[in-house]
């Protein structure tokens, strides 16, 4: 079995949403001091809606993959859904992660919740 899906191997080899938001509306920062990933996720918020987001990972494929992965399914969703989105939702995306990658799908959570609470402290 391969270590990483095609799903995985896409999203890291092709990520989705890279770069930064200028005038981002929120933004969250996250990072796992064991393995030393660290991910930076950009939100622009319309009327309490994704409009955009953007994401800066430095980390590992499944960091990348995870973070890229969160972008797709938080877009266009409105801050409540966007706040229920789990590390395992974000696995189950890309078809699974190995059991010892799962952190960077949790980092991905995080710096999501992390963006949307920059967000709401602004308001």
């Amino acid at each position: 079995m391969a270590l990483y899906s095609e799903k995985v191997m896409d999203h890291f080899m092709n990520p989705r949403n890279v770069g930064i938001i200028e005038d981002a509306d929120g933004v969250g920062e996250v990072g796992n001091a064991k393995c030393g990933d660290i991910m930076k996720m950009y939100l622009k918020i319309d009327d309490d809606v994704i409009t955009d987001v953007k994401f800066e990972t430095f980390g590992c494929a499944s960091a990348i993959a995870s973070s890229s992965m969160a972008t797709e399914l938080i877009k266009g969703q409105k801050l409540e859904d966007a706040m229920k989105l789990t590390n395992k939702a974000v696995a189950e995306a890309l078809d699974g992660l190995p059991d010892y990658k799962m952190h960077c799908s949790v980092l991905a959570e995080e710096a999501i919740q992390a963006a949307i609470d920059d967000y709401k402290n602004k308001k």
